[in-house]
């Protein structure tokens, strides 16, 4: 589950050349990060739409920004995941499971983007941004200090909502569409405010819980098998 494994907070760094040595790794590791997602997304960005087709029939709700607020109960939640597991089948769906460490809307979202959940950081790193730089347009759905808001979903584990998912859409230019455990709400669809979708992105949403990567079966990535180490490594 999203929450229940929030990544630890780290504890402040030493100072003197121990801080700046860890902050030029930091830096170094983040443009590395931006470089890779780049090369990735250029070579992913023409999808052929194959989930889309399956699900063609089904009319997406429209989508309202808003923060988590409501954490069900473990029979709620359990039987919302059996709905969406019936509704993965329905349609011939393929879930990658991403990990449940507080990361997992980032995780997918890079999942599908670049095909590899591991962009996470950078994924986050952008909305965070898109919500600084594009306070107007976000910043009624959040009923709290906005600044507070932006700081607090900037740290690795800080689960995401529906305004950051909607970030994700302008940010990226992307129609991201979500197939649902919600009883009554099968599909929702996430487009960018004032642009034209470049692009789409599917995930799965056990409500409130839990967000995976979706591909129909036939695409679906093949798992990579850890490799064995010789005994004497």
């Amino acid at each position: 589950m999203q929450g229940h494994a929030y990544a630890a907070r780290q504890g402040a760094y030493s100072v003197g050349e121990s801080s700046s040595s860890t902050s030029w790794s930091s830096q170094q590791d983040t443009e590395d990060d931006r470089m890779i997602a780049l090369v990735l997304s250029e070579e992913y960005a023409n999808l052929d739409g194959a989930v889309a087709r399956r699900l063609a029939n089904l009319a997406p709700i429209p989508h309202v920004p808003r923060i988590n607020s409501y954490i069900p109960t473990i029979n709620d939640a359990s039987m919302d995941h059996q709905r969406l597991l019936q509704r993965l089948n329905v349609y011939g769906l393929y879930e990658v499971k991403v990990s449940g460490d507080g990361n997992c809307q980032f995780r997918a979202l890079s999942d599908q983007m670049y095909k590899s959940p591991e962009h996470h950081k950078y994924i986050r790193k952008e909305v965070v941004k898109q919500l600084k730089d594009c306070r107007s347009l976000y910043e009624g759905y959040v009923p709290m200090k906005y600044k507070r808001y932006y700081k607090k979903m900037a740290k690795s584990g800080e689960w995401g909502d529906h305004v950051t998912l909607q970030a994700a859409a302008d940010k990226f230019a992307a129609k991201i569409c979500l197939l649902t455990s919600f009883r009554d709400t099968c599909f929702i669809e996430i487009t960018p405010q004032y642009q034209s979708p470049k692009r789409e992105l599917w995930l799965s949403f056990w409500s409130e819980v839990h967000y995976n990567s979706l591909y129909e079966i036939r695409d679906a990535p093949i798992p990579q098998k850890p490799r064995k180490k010789h005994w004497l490594f």
